[in-house]
This record gives C-alpha cells, structure tokens and sequence, in this order.
C-alpha cells in the first residue's frame, strides 16, 4: 500500500465544505479522471474513472462519517483498491483545511510505475486546488447530507 497526505485551506466556513464534499456525483466537477459517481445507498458510490486512457470502474463503501468532521471509506469491489479519509478542520468563522489521507494499492507495471513518480499525490493535491476554487466561486454547497455513519 501507498499513502498520501494532502490538504488545502478553503474560503468558507467548515459546514460548507463539509456539505459540498458530501455530493459525491458533483466530484467530476473537480476530481481529474474521475468521469463519474453514482450514489446508490446512503452509505455505497460506484467510481468510474479514467486515467491515462485505462478506464476502471469500482464500488466505495462509506465506513465513518460526522457532519463537519469526517468521511472515511475504502473500496469494497472493483478494480481499485483504495482506503481513505477526509477531515474538515474550522480555522475561523469562514475558513476551512480540508485534508486527505488515501491508502491506495497499485495494479500492475503502469500504476506501479505512476505511484513511484508521484502521479497519485500530484492528482491528489491537483483535486484538492481544483475543490477549493469549485466551492470558493459558488460561494456555497450545491447540497447536503448531514447523517452519521
């Protein structure tokens, strides 16, 4: 397993980014290679994604989550296998770190390969930058899912 450890500092109070990170159908919006996300349980997405031309599709359980805190998950099935966490920090009334944490496992020569390089955190922190300007221009989330897990 590989690990990253990434995070950026966003212009909104902590509910806000919170409620966005919520929408995970929204994250092609801002997630490079991610082509898309459907929800199908309160607490199961299904991923498809491509990167460098290899398309790969799986299932995410959510495993933890608190409102304006957390949300944890890991792959359940699928050709990616991937565990991680995201944690919403309140600086002040109007700023937020959000950090990263992912487990990924490499697949093959490529993947292998791309990990020993850096890809996966460059996208990681490439994502984080791209979430940061989507949230910061809308000014505030598209919607919300405030249960626990």
């Amino acid at each position: 397993m590989s690990a990253v450890e990434e995070s950026v500092e966003v212009d909104v109070p902590v509910t806000t980014a919170y409620n966005q990170w919520t929408q995970f159908e929204e994250f092609p919006q801002f997630m490079d290679g991610v082509e898309r996300i459907e929800q199908r349980g309160p607490t199961l997405t299904h991923w498809v994604t491509k990167v460098g031309g290899a398309t790969r599709e799986f299932d995410a359980a959510i495993t933890e989550q608190i409102p304006d805190e957390r949300i944890a998950w890991t792959t359940v099935e699928g050709e990616a296998r991937q565990a991680g966490v995201v944690t919403f920090h309140r600086l002040d009334d109007g700023h937020t770190k959000v950090m990263l944490q992912l487990e990924h496992d490499p697949q093959g020569v490529a993947d292998t390969v791309g990990d020993k390089l850096g890809f996966v955190r460059r996208q990681a922190k490439g994502d984080l930058k791209r979430f940061k300007t989507y949230i910061e221009s809308r000014g505030a989330e598209s919607g919300a899912w405030r249960g626990n897990v």
